[in-house]
């Protein structure tokens, strides 16, 4: 294959493939903005317990 054909091939794929990494990265972000709209996850930040250092050992331990 000449040259010339081998580049125009590399550059559309290449092409191709960024397209379809930036139309995943949008999907994704959407769907990350949905669920952090739906306020899932700050149930679990609430029901959290603190910890508490043990000086003897300093070891976390839960309140």
């Amino acid at each position: 294959m000449p040259p010339l054909i081998v580049w125009a091939l590399g550059a559309l794929g290449a092409i191709l493939v960024g397209r379809w990494i930036a139309n995943e990265a949008r999907r994704r972000s959407a769907e990350l903005r949905a669920r952090q709209a739906e306020g899932v996850g700050r149930g679990e930040r609430e029901q959290a317990r603190t910890l508490e250092r043990d000086p003897a050992t300093g070891i976390y331990r839960p309140k």
